[in-house]
């Protein structure tokens, strides 16, 4: 297998992404509810642009989604990481670790000050992932969320670009 090819989404990878999406989705990481077969992956607040697809051997086995904290002015000086997925076949590739750094390094070449991001307290692997990638431990919110019953803690990382 080769390495990642790292892109712009495009409207076209919908399916793939939608499919990408609903496969990957699981409380390890997500606080919302799956979301259903047919829902659509692009949405007003998060088109194309706002996403990095990875794709090995032509197709599409990863995103990262990046937007803003809040839409208030004050804090536009900061690009957040939103959502990432790798399909299960794609693991332990350098899909995931790829994808952050083009995250970083989008932010950083468009002028950001920080980037941020939220995980799951129970989420090793990606907290595991942004420490190695410079992301440090901001600020935890005890319980934040109840999951299946369960309640998690909500992780804020963050690091500075300049």
């Amino acid at each position: 297998m080769s390495e990642p090819f790292l892109r712009v989404a495009r409207p076209e990878d919908e399916e793939q992404l939608r499919h990408l999406d609903h496969a990957t989705w699981s409380h390890v990481h997500a606080v919302t509810a799956r979301p259903a077969p047919d829902e659509p992956f692009f949405r007003d607040t998060c088109g194309p642009a706002d996403h990095l697809v990875a794709e090995l051997d032509g197709r599409v086995v990863g995103y990262v989604r990046l937007g803003f904290p809040t839409p208030l002015p004050s804090n536009a000086h900061v690009r957040q990481i939103r959502g990432l997925a790798v399909a299960d076949e794609a693991r332990g590739k350098g899909v995931g670790r790829a994808l952050v750094r083009a995250a970083v390094e989008e932010a950083r070449k468009g002028g950001f000050r920080r980037i941020t991001l939220r995980v799951l307290g129970h989420n090793t692997r990606a907290r595991a992932l942004y420490e190695s990638e410079g992301f440090v431990v901001e600020g935890v919110q005890p319980e934040e969320f109840c999951l299946d019953g369960t309640y998690a803690d909500d992780v804020l990382m963050g690091q500075k670009l300049t």
